[in-house]
């Protein structure tokens, strides 16, 4: 995808559109086990007081599937902490409970998740970026906007 300049916020929206959709993905079924009994013939009186069954949304489409793919391939580029921070930020997690699981104060974790983003802004656009310190790296980022 040479023709996008990648910025966090795109790439903050490309995890949080692949947490969407490995949360449609059908569940995972053990090969080999499969029921021989008939159906039940479920009546109105033994509906009544039951709650209605949860709708699922339809599975994703097959194009959704390959960027969810190549975006999650881009973790492997971070480091687990800061990799751990972006996907669960993804899902909508709270900060407060990243906090909990990765360690971190507020502000560590949403500085890791920063330069996370930026770094992967910076590799998608085809530049390495220089040993330079956390902040100084968010700031080039910014600046490129």
């Amino acid at each position: 995808m040479p023709d996008i300049h990648w910025t966090p916020s795109l790439i903050e929206e490309r995890f949080v559109e692949a947490a969407e959709v490995m949360k449609r993905l059908p569940n995972v079924r053990v090969p080999g086990y499969f029921n021989t009994w008939p159906k039940m013939l479920v009546e109105f009186a033994d509906r009544v007081g039951q709650e209605p069954p949860r709708l699922r949304l339809p599975p994703p489409a097959p194009d959704a599937i390959s960027r969810m793919d190549e975006t999650l391939r881009w973790l492997t580029w971070l480091d687990p902490v800061d990799a751990k921070i972006v996907w669960l930020r993804a899902t909508g997690e709270r900060w407060k409970s990243i906090c909990w699981q990765v360690g971190l104060g507020r502000t560590a974790a949403n500085q890791h998740w920063l330069y996370a983003l930026s770094i992967l802004a910076w590799k998608l656009n085809g530049r390495q970026p220089r040993r330079r310190s956390r902040q100084h790296i968010i700031e080039l980022t910014r600046a490129a906007k």
